[in-house]
């Protein structure tokens, strides 16, 4: 990401390591005091960090297509989660904008972050490992 400001990435951080702990109203409360300061686009910002730290650094670019098996059964936030990394792997802005604000219209964007922030740690756990 290019042009972001320094909080998003404190924020992001600050996202990662409430879900680090498994403290998933700090993780919340992470994303409402983004929302509260610069409101969704904030979150959105964050959010895509988030996306930026599951897929990495170094990731050529091009048109990506990711094996989520079973995603068609999955919840809505889990799917919401593999489109909108997905969205991110393929640099594709404007579809990780109408994710975000289709799982706000949907009352869905807070559980479809806490799955995202859950997700993001999951993968940089089995990085590590």
């Amino acid at each position: 990401m290019t042009d972001v400001p320094p909080e998003t990435y404190d924020d992001a951080a600050a996202v990662l390591r409430s879900a680090l702990a498994g403290d998933s109203d700090a993780v919340v409360g992470a994303f409402d005091a983004v929302v509260d300061r610069s409101g969704v686009a904030g979150a959105y910002e964050v959010a895509w960090c988030l996306a930026a730290a599951m897929v990495g650094a170094g990731v050529p670019r091009g048109t990506w297509t990711l094996d989520f098996p079973g995603i068609d059964e999955a919840g809505y936030d889990a799917r919401w989660v593999a489109r909108f990394v997905s969205a991110y792997a393929n640099s594709d802005v404007d579809t990780g904008e109408a994710l975000f604000g289709a799982a706000l219209a949907d009352g869905q964007l807070p559980d479809c972050l806490l799955t995202l922030a859950g997700s993001a740690v999951a993968t940089l756990r089995r990085r590590a490992a």
